[in-house]
């Protein structure tokens, strides 16, 4: 009881007589000394606490999206080289990027830096590229993601599409003249399959076509939503052989007659991305600029297969950028006094979000360790690319959701998170054609038309 008095009588002495005089007026002071010198000393702290407060400041735990640590499985060298390009995104993209996405356009500048980087080609052998592995290449990707998925698609394509397609079709000549280049980024590609009348079946149902003469191939048609084609230096041009009825491969250059690109307006994901609508009208093609290795459908689906892999990354990193985002937000935005990350539904939301990136990333991680055991299948990449963008337009609503009105605003950055992943969902392959893929491969049953 002693004790108890002592300590009322501490917090009495810090305040003063006018205080005490106040409190008295809506207190009943004698009635509080009889209730407290009742208490128990578990209760009496917890009324001390309440009313003299905790003087320990609560700091909320270091950002960490990467909650299964999968990022541990990395090598000191391939961690150091991640935290290298998480650094320079950090610096000199993510300060522009609204910039350019609101006013539809590319910031050209950052080319000869993004050069200097040196991850373009990362995965491929010689010609000026690192030889790594398909891991690391993932994780580059979902590092671009995480910051801006309009450039982690330039790269995508001009690293993987135009690359990919000379890398893995083309001449020992034609790799020789291209790769170096456009591993510098002094020479961008593009990739030219989707047609405005076929996406979905471009396997059978090219309209665009080929066909020899003495002069070279002439090519007629058109292609649509072709990423980087309004300033490309070459486009691979996809077409049906007229004589054969077979799919092949060309590399078309910007000046070669016949050849012109008419920008995509309008767009409201990805609006970095410069898209174009090629139009071919006897586009002659020298015979030393088709592909050699380029005969049916099946070697284009092998760079797709390749690219696909990239695509589930990148998903996964559009989804970390939203939900780091939004996790900071939810820490420093105050409602009632307190921040929002303290409200039970908010939590929820996060949980919810993070649920679905710890999968996604273990998912793709699983992914390109398989395609570095020379493992990967079609289905393998389909279900990854399914699963990870029908999960990550989850995630950036939530993200959107728990920001309220600020969230479909550029400078918080989930709005063009939320925007993008709607492109990402979409292209190089529809949710519902990978699934077919996938299906196809659990069932021994093909379902396509």
């Amino acid at each position: 009881m002693i004790k108890k008095i002592k300590n009322i009588v501490r917090l009495l002495k810090s305040i003063d007589l006018e205080q005490i005089e106040k409190i008295s007026q809506k207190v009943d002071l004698p009635a509080v000394m009889s209730a407290v010198s009742k208490m128990d000393d578990n209760q009496l702290k917890g009324v001390m606490k309440m009313l003299t407060g905790s003087t320990k400041k609560r700091e909320a735990p270091p950002i960490d999206a990467d909650f299964y640590a999968v990022e541990a499985k990395l090598s000191v060298e391939e961690r150091a080289l991640q935290l290298k390009v998480r650094e320079f995104l950090e610096r000199e993209i993510k300060p522009l990027v609204n910039k350019y996405w609101l006013h539809d356009e590319f910031p050209f500048e950052i080319i000869p830096k993004l050069a200097e980087l040196n991850v373009c080609g990362y995965v491929f052998e010689g010609y000026g590229c690192a030889g790594g592995s398909s891991l690391m290449d993932g994780i580059i990707a979902a590092e671009f993601g995480r910051i801006d998925p309009s450039i982690a698609t330039f790269l995508g394509v001009q690293s993987g599409l135009a690359m990919g397609s000379i890398y893995m079709c083309g001449s020992e000549a034609q790799k020789q003249e291209w790769l170096p280049q456009m591993q510098r980024l002094e020479k961008i590609g593009a990739f030219g399959l989707t047609e405005p009348e076929v996406g979905s079946a471009t396997a059978g149902g090219l309209t665009t076509t080929c066909r020899k003469t003495e002069n070279g191939w002439v090519l007629n048609g058109q292609k649509k939503w072709i990423g980087n084609s309004t300033f490309s230096d070459i486009t691979i041009i996809w077409a049906r052989d007229l004589d054969d009825g077979q799919v092949k491969g060309f590399i078309v250059r910007k000046e070669n007659p016949g050849f012109m690109v008419e920008k995509i307006k309008g767009k409201m994901a990805l609006r970095i991305v410069q898209n174009g609508l090629i139009t071919l009208t006897d586009c002659v093609v020298p015979e030393n600029d088709r592909l050699p290795n380029a005969n049916s459908f099946k070697d284009t689906a092998k760079v797709l297969q390749m690219t696909r892999a990239g695509v589930a990354w990148m998903a996964v990193g559009c989804a970390r950028g939203a939900y780091e985002n939004a996790l900071e937000y939810t820490l420093n935005r105050k409602q009632f006094g307190k921040p929002i990350a303290s409200f039970q539904l908010i939590q929820n939301h996060l949980v919810e979000m993070l649920s679905n990136l710890t999968a996604m990333q273990t998912l793709t991680f699983r992914l390109s360790e398989l395609q570095d055991e020379g493992k990967l299948k079609d289905e393998h990449a389909s279900l990854a690319k399914v699963f990870c963008t029908l999960r990550t337009r989850d995630i950036v609503s939530r993200a959107r959701e728990v920001m309220g009105g600020n969230g479909i605003l550029l400078e918080y950055n989930v709005a063009r998170f939320l925007a993008d992943a709607e492109a990402i969902y979409s292209y190089e392959g529809t949710k519902e054609i990978n699934s077919l893929i996938v299906g196809r491969s659990i069932t021994g049953i093909s379902a396509f038309v």
